[in-house]
């Protein structure tokens, strides 16, 4: 039997809880809970959650047995699948710090993979680890040369006597999870976030962001190891005694119509996902399939996690206007795992707000000036913008300049947010998170954005800003303009600055193409560097790359950062074969590799 949706007799509690622990211990006093489903869209494993505090807290005493002490981390390969539930929760109960891993093994191979293992054990200093057991290889490997206690499959724990204690839960004070980072901009770091910061955010989500109410049901494919995917759809669900349904990722990957499927079966009415997977949905549904669906009772389809464009949303509300999808079911939001996740929301049932600008104003002044007229202005300076909505009750914003000023409304600046959910700080890292985390409790996120008088606008990531002749572009719109052509797909081009050797910052694209026949790449470059040379006036390098070349974070985004790591090392082994040339003639050259 699947957890089924909650009934009238448990009155709905929103997140007013002191744990993680508390808020299970009262769903657990329903019907609700986790449901898992194949790639083939059939449930296989139904975890209410009074099943689920039962087996957490005898898992929990396992655990202890170990002999670790309070606040040691438990590192978990967090695959889709009960036994992740069940670990997670034992940690809760027990006192200790679960440490979601990813569990992907990326294009770089089982190498790769190790290699990653090995280094965020490092980080988080794990004194236990568990790993499904198609991942139990990679991770004893990983973890040779560490000081584990205990690492095995979740039946080799299970298999362990229990204690005989009293279950101590961890205390609002206490560290209720570590959070890696994606890693796109830096190597991810332990991000810290205690009991109390995770529950001020998952109530202000769920009240104030989401509007819960006690009829629904989420659907999600997001990883585990992600912050939307943890505590937007594992921790809020439960906190809030709903009932969700899970695809595994890869499942959802290959074939996203499942996810379609499996909401249309259950009347799902939340979910979320990041751009991309809506557009992967557009991509793989056919117009006449649209209609075999049934997303009627979808009232929110949250988007957030990257940067929104309207053309996919609009490609996925169109494709599945005959299903009963509504586009005003469409949530922009904007988080961060350095804010256990969310910080805020566009209005419920108001669909996207596309702020449009004038794009030179933006690259020179930083000012988000509005074009009123869009018909009759030039279509190189028109900028649509999506609006992410306003703080959530509690949290600050300002926007300051490179002087720590604030700045007025439709200026461009770094974002900074103040709340009950920023972290304590990056897990044995005071270096890293004092360059973020100012005493008085203001995180430098990162991010570049403005303030309109009804939300918050994101632009890009400050450390993937691309500048030439003082002039701010963003490398996302560099990607959109290759994305453009007919044999370049959505994510395969990755654009970043490089210094060339006149000291000057070079603009490069990376694009992934399957063409072969040197002549059509050689017409497709071209093309390509045409369109950023008429669109923006600048010379950008374009290199075309085989599949599978650019390098991800472990949320699945492409790394910008990595991906430059990867062109300046086949521009380095280029001039070693070449000495004396010039970065730029070997990138020439290297074009034709």
């Amino acid at each position: 039997m699947e957890a089924t949706p909650a009934e009238s007799t448990l009155p709905l509690r929103i997140a007013d809880f002191a744990t993680l622990a508390e808020a299970l211990d009262y769903a657990a006093r329903g019907t609700t809970g986790y449901n898992f489903y194949t790639g083939a869209g059939k449930l296989y494993a139904a975890l209410p959650y009074a099943q689920l505090k039962e087996k957490a807290r005898a898992l929990a005493r396992r655990l202890i047995g170990l002999g670790v002490s309070r606040g040691s981390r438990v590192a978990l390969v967090a695959d889709t699948h009960p036994d992740f539930m069940y670990f997670f929760f034992a940690c809760q109960y027990a006192g200790l710090v679960p440490v979601p891993l990813p569990a992907s093994i990326y294009l770089g191979g089982r190498e790769a993979y190790v290699t990653q293992l090995n280094r965020l054990l490092s980080i988080c200093q794990a004194e236990i680890a568990m790993a499904p057991e198609d991942f139990l290889p990679f991770l004893t490997e990983a973890a040779e040369g560490l000081k584990l206690q205990f690492v095995g499959s979740p039946k080799d724990f299970y298999d362990l006597d229990q204690s005989d204690v009293e279950l101590r839960p961890s205390q609002p004070n206490e560290i209720a999870y570590l959070q890696y980072t994606s890693g796109s901009t830096r190597f991810p770091r332990g991000v810290m976030i205690t009991q109390k910061a995770v529950l001020s955010n998952l109530l202000a989500i769920l009240k104030y962001g989401i509007k819960v109410k006690q009829a629904d049901r989420a659907a999600s494919w997001l990883p585990f190891y992600h912050d939307m995917g943890l505590v937007g759809l594992v921790l809020s669900p439960m906190a809030a005694q709903l009932s969700v349904d899970y695809l595994n990722t890869r499942d959802f990957a290959m074939r996203p119509r499942i996810w379609l499927r499996v909401m249309s079966q259950n009347q799902t009415t939340l979910s979320i996902s990041p751009p991309f997977g809506y557009e992967l949905c557009a991509r793989r549904v056919r117009p006449e399939q649209a209609k075999d669906f049934d997303l009627s009772a979808l009232r929110l389809a949250g988007v957030g996690a990257e940067t929104i464009r309207t053309g996919p949303l609009n490609q996925f509300a169109d494709l599945l206007a005959p299903s009963g999808f509504d586009r005003r079911a469409f949530q922009p939001c904007y988080g961060m795992a350095e804010c256990s996740l969310a910080v805020s929301f566009s209005p419920v049932g108001h669909g996207v707000a596309v702020d449009v600008v004038d794009s030179n104003s933006l690259a020179e002044a930083q000012q988000a000036l509005p074009i009123e007229n869009i018909g009759d202005t030039d279509p190189a300076r028109v900028k649509p913008l999506i609006n992410c909505g306003v703080p959530l009750p509690g949290y600050e914003v300002e926007i300051r300049d490179d002087q720590g000023q604030v700045l007025p409304e439709r200026y461009c600046g770094t974002l900074f947010v103040r709340g009950p959910s920023v972290m304590s700080g990056y897990f044995g890292d005071l270096k890293a998170t004092r360059e973020v985390l100012t005493p008085d409790g203001w995180l430098n996120t990162g991010d570049l954005a403005y303030r309109t008088a009804d939300g918050i606008v994101i632009t890009g990531r400050k450390k993937d800003l691309i500048i030439i002749n003082g002039r701010n572009i963003w490398p996302q719109d560099l990607e959109h303009l290759a994305e453009q052509q007919p044999e370049i797909r959505t994510g395969d081009a990755s654009a970043f600055s490089i210094m060339n050797l006149q000291d000057r910052e070079q603009a490069v694209m990376m694009i992934q193409c399957r063409e072969s026949k040197e002549a059509k790449r050689a017409d497709l470059r071209e093309r390509i560097h045409s369109c950023v040379q008429k669109e923006y006036g600048i010379d950008c390098l374009i290199e075309l790359v085989p599949r599978n070349t650019l390098p991800r974070t472990t949320s699945g985004k492409l790394s910008r950062s990595g991906a430059r790591k990867v062109y300046l090392k086949r521009v380095a082994d280029e001039q070693s074969r070449v000495p004396n040339e010039d970065l730029y003639a070997a990138t020439l050259r290297q074009r034709a590799v």
